[in-house]
């Protein structure tokens, strides 16, 4: 759904395709993605809520990705996550992928599957606690990424898999030792990485995007008091 930055009227409503990028989505009626405004989980599944803006240049269709021939009969799979770049005063959270996963070793944020009848914010919640063992509070909505391939899965199962993630903020008010909880899952570690540190981690490409796009603004935005433990 698409809200006009003007009045704030709802000004479109679609049902994002397997694989559609919402940015494409809103760019095919004509209107330009400025943020993400909220997420909401309803009866029929997950309502996104975009800021929006009157495109400029004419509206065109957005390009779909061909796919080979050969994998039509990959397993179609869409995929709502949520993420957190989670922070206290001096670092920001950081989990590390295990080998369950394609990149073992490297680095994310915490976050990950929004289960049925759970609402995103919640998510982001859980999952720290799940994976870091860290208590966030009031997580808001900065970003939406979508990415879409078809590949085979860590179970090898061969997929034709729409990944969309909902990227929040949130503070961490009583920070301590980063510890994983669900033990045999995808993370195998946790830590909180100092600030001026943030950019020698082994991130994964989508979450040094992020951090590159979003941590100076969550840090300066967030009004952070909490001291943190930067030992892993």
């Amino acid at each position: 759904m698409g809200r006009s930055v003007a009045t704030l009227d709802v000004v479109y409503r679609h049902r994002l395709g397997h694989g559609e990028d919402p940015r494409h989505g809103a760019m095919a009626r004509g209107w330009s993605v400025q943020r993400a405004l909220c997420a909401t989980q309803r009866e029929d599944g997950l309502e996104l809520t975009l800021l929006v803006t009157p495109l400029e240049d004419e509206p065109h269709p957005a390009q779909q990705r061909l796919r080979p021939h050969a994998v039509r009969d990959a397993q179609v799979r869409q995929r709502p996550a949520a993420y957190a770049i989670a922070l206290c005063d001096s670092a920001v959270l950081a989990t590390e992928f295990s080998g369950k996963t394609g990149v073992p070793g490297q680095w994310g944020l915490p976050g990950g599957g929004i289960e049925p009848g759970e609402d995103p914010a919640d998510t982001v919640v859980r999952e720290a606690w799940e994976e870091a063992g860290q208590r966030l509070e009031s997580p808001v909505l900065i970003d939406v990424q979508s990415d879409h391939w078809v590949g085979h899965a860590p179970n090898g199962v061969l997929e034709d898999f729409h990944a969309v993630r909902l990227i929040y903020a949130a503070r961490c008010p009583d920070p301590g030792t980063a510890v994983v909880h669900d033990v045999g899952g995808t993370t195998s570690a946790a830590r909180w990485v100092p600030l001026e540190d943030w950019h020698t981690v082994s991130w994964t490409r989508g979450a040094r995007a992020l951090l590159h796009r979003h941590l100076e603004s969550c840090v300066s935005g967030l009004a952070l008091d909490a001291h943190c433990r930067t030992d892993s």
